[in-house]
């Protein structure tokens, strides 16, 4: 299954991250935060101006990215964590 984004959306693969802090100590799910770093998978064709021509996408495939902490939409697909957002979103690219 592809998820193809309509617009201005992206779609990101999740990136968790250590589940075991630097002493050693593993964190239960219940008190992890929701991470808010991700891979780009898929980029919509982006937004449609008032011309009529679509505006540029500021990220692409394969960029890592963090976004706002209560953004978009979380999606499984085959046991996999995807989130679609709204380019606005995304904060920054990790380079």
């Amino acid at each position: 299954m592809t998820l193809k984004p309509l617009g201005d959306r992206i779609v990101i693969k999740v990136i968790d991250d250590a589940e075991k802090t630097q002493g050693g100590i593993f964190i239960p799910d219940s008190a992890k935060e929701k991470p808010q770093k991700g891979e780009v998978v898929a980029v919509g064709p982006g937004k449609t101006l008032d011309s009529g021509n679509k505006e540029d996408m500021e990220v692409k495939v394969g960029d890592k990215v963090l976004y706002a902490k209560y953004s978009g939409t979380d999606v499984k697909v085959e046991n996999v964590e995807y989130k679609i957002l709204s380019v606005k979103d995304v904060l920054a690219i990790i380079e």
